[in-house]
């Protein structure tokens, strides 16, 4: 595997790395997570603003790399060229005090590019045992920090579900691990607001936009448990997998029906374009 790392090109095993990044070892860095499709990254300019107003947020002035001549030829030196690929943009603070949480003087941007395997059109559900902090200092941040998600999802797999679901604090629903949550009650569209402590998703950002386009009612609001139980239809979104179906929450079944189908339809045509 090719990476590019502060405007060079590197073999994965030969890749500038330091024990004393900040990013590494304290989890002190963004991420941004995007699809390609044949060579081409999808919503790369809406990637990069949040990437910025996340790195406004830390106070870190970054210089950005011009990404769209460096990710087409990322994909080609990965042969990744045809289909689908998935794109990683990572900032790590590089070393420094432990008390600051400011650009170290060897901080580092760098770029992978992975083969995507085909996602399944639906998955199972658990709600998680531990709430998501919509107060945390991290909300609304692609952040390095990423062991609370993974332990979540873990949980959730063990027990034979693919994805987990997260309240917050006040017993509101939140999001998924990796992605962005819907519910459908009545052709209505429904999901947290960014007050819930939810990830302002790219693709979540796109579905309301498209949802608006063609006319489809949808409102970002306070969610409960007693919303998910009387939902229609349930569904997830990510810059990744785009809307998957939510089929099944702990033992409560759901339906891929009419709204769900329809924005799944809309969002290929528009990550397409």
């Amino acid at each position: 595997m090719q990476i590019w790392c502060n405007e060079q090109w590197y073999d994965l095993e030969n890749a500038p790395s330091s024990l004393l990044d900040r990013g590494s070892i304290l989890g002190l860095g963004l991420f941004e997570t995007l699809l390609a499709c044949d060579g081409r990254p999808v919503f790369l300019e809406r990637h990069l603003a949040r990437l910025q107003s996340a790195c406004n947020r830390l106070n870190w002035q970054i210089s950005y790399p011009e990404f769209s001549k460096i990710i087409p030829a990322l994909l080609a030196k990965n042969h990744l060229t045809l289909g689908p690929a998935r794109l990683r943009i990572t900032v790590t603070a590089g070393s420094g005090p432990l008390n600051d949480i400011q650009l170290g003087t060897d901080w580092k941007i760098w770029m992978s590019a992975q083969p995507l395997s085909q996602t399944p059109a639906s998955v199972t559900a658990l709600l998680s045992p531990w709430p998501r902090n919509e107060n945390s200092p991290l909300v609304g941040l692609k952040c390095a920090s990423y062991a609370e998600n993974l332990l979540a999802l873990d949980h959730a797999r063990r027990l034979g579900f693919a994805e987990t679901l997260f309240l917050n604090t006040a017993g509101h629903l939140c999001e998924a691990a990796t992605a962005n949550l819907f519910l459908v009650k009545n052709g209505v569209l429904f999901t947290p607001s960014l007050a819930s402590g939810c990830l302002p998703g790219i693709a979540r950002e796109m579905i309301l936009e498209i949802a608006n386009h063609h006319r489809i009612e949808a409102r970002e609001c306070i969610l409960t448990q007693e919303d998910l139980a009387n939902a229609d239809e349930v569904f997830t979104t990510s810059s990744i997998r785009g809307v998957q179906t939510i089929s099944k929450v702990a033992d409560q079944s759901f339906q891929a029906a009419a709204i769900t189908s329809r924005l799944r339809e809309f969002w290929i045509v528009e990550a397409s374009n």
